[in-house]
């Protein structure tokens, strides 16, 4: 198969053959229709994620397509089904799993971390009754590979974690693919959604996704400045922040913008050590709630939603490219607002 490979951290990836991938006991092999270009990709290729630990390494964890084969044991899927999966692939069996939180399985494998992934023409996913996730006929694959990691992991962000109520102000901090679906997501719910960003062009995106107000963030801007201009906007503060982003700065600006017994979501990754203002947490009873992914049996309310056409996860796709123009599209990640498809 032609797949996106990279043989050093920080080293330019190269498309080139490989040996196809075989269905594990119990699992799937999948032809990847599309997949999604996310931040995390990026990390990773820096090394930044500690679960790469073997190269060279093939990338990519957001995706949807068409199953190719089944391992032994596999009895809810067949060739030909359409499908999509979590980030985090659960393992069905470990106590986290039997109680239905296979987001953070604490045997899980993720695509494109613990092995190769979805920037190529097949991936393998492990237990597949347990991750693998059916789409609807009319669902486009762009638009599927787009929930794996972003979608799903804001609209679990926003609904389950943050708690977000009608009439609450939240305030989205960097309006990448996760902080723009966590925007469309809170809007819906009811919530008054504040963006915040340093690109004109994301927080674009933002107002036409329901953003209420927006807040561009300049280079000089220090993380209490950023956080004082939210609670002017808002009348005192946010009810929520999401730190969509994952930086020191972001998280900082988020907590700081937050009214007293607020409620923060971290989703963008951190990494390294962080300061974080504990003394604000503490005095003004704060919550800092971790959200990570959303377990497969959970993805049926939210494509209910999609279908009846109050979310709109295919409007985040801002551009389709082919296999080979990944490497380059993965150097520059943050150039272009929105959602990257790549079709291989």
């Amino acid at each position: 198969m032609r797949a996106v490979v990279y043989d050093g951290f920080g080293r330019l990836p190269e498309v080139r053959q490989v040996a196809d991938p075989v269905p594990p006991d119990g699992g799937a092999l999948i032809r990847v229709a599309a997949t999604g270009l996310c931040r995390s990709d990026w990390h990773g290729w820096q090394g930044h994620d500690a679960d790469i630990s073997v190269l060279p390494h093939v990338p990519g964890h957001e995706f949807a397509g068409v199953v190719e084969a089944v391992g032994p044991g596999v009895t809810g899927w067949r060739p030909g089904d359409r499908v999509t999966v979590p980030f985090v692939c659960a393992c069905g069996r470990c106590p986290e799993c039997a109680s239905g939180n296979q987001q953070v399985c604490e045997r899980q494998t993720q695509p494109g971390f613990h092995h190769w992934g979805s920037f190529a023409e097949l991936v393998a996913i492990g237990a597949a009754d347990v991750n693998l996730v059916g789409l609807p006929d009319d669902m486009a694959f762009a638009t599927a590979a787009s929930l794996g990691c972003r979608f799903a992991t804001a609209y679990r962000a926003v609904v389950a974690r943050a708690r977000v109520r009608p009439g609450e102000w939240l305030a989205v901090h960097g309006c990448g693919g996760v902080g723009l679906s966590a925007v469309m997501i809170a809007s819906v719910a009811g919530a008054r959604v504040v963006a915040v960003d340093v690109s004109w062009d994301a927080l674009a995106l933002a107002v036409r996704f329901g953003a209420e107000e927006t807040l561009q963030a300049e280079e000089d801007d220090s993380d209490d400045d950023v956080a004082a201009r939210v609670r002017e906007l808002t009348g005192g503060g946010t009810h929520v922040s999401i730190d969509a982003l994952g930086s020191a700065g972001t998280c900082a600006a988020a907590l700081g913008g937050l009214r007293r017994r607020g409620r923060h979501v971290q989703v963008g990754l951190l990494p390294g050590s962080t300061s974080l203002p504990l003394g604000r947490v503490i005095a003004n009873e704060l919550e800092i709630i971790g959200s990570h992914g959303m377990a497969a049996h959970d993805y049926p309310e939210m494509l209910g939603l999609i279908a009846s056409e109050g979310l709109r996860p295919q409007e985040l796709v801002t551009r389709t490219i082919g296999l080979h123009e990944a490497p380059a599209a993965l150097e520059g990640i943050g150039s272009q607002p929105g959602i990257t498809i790549i079709t291989p």
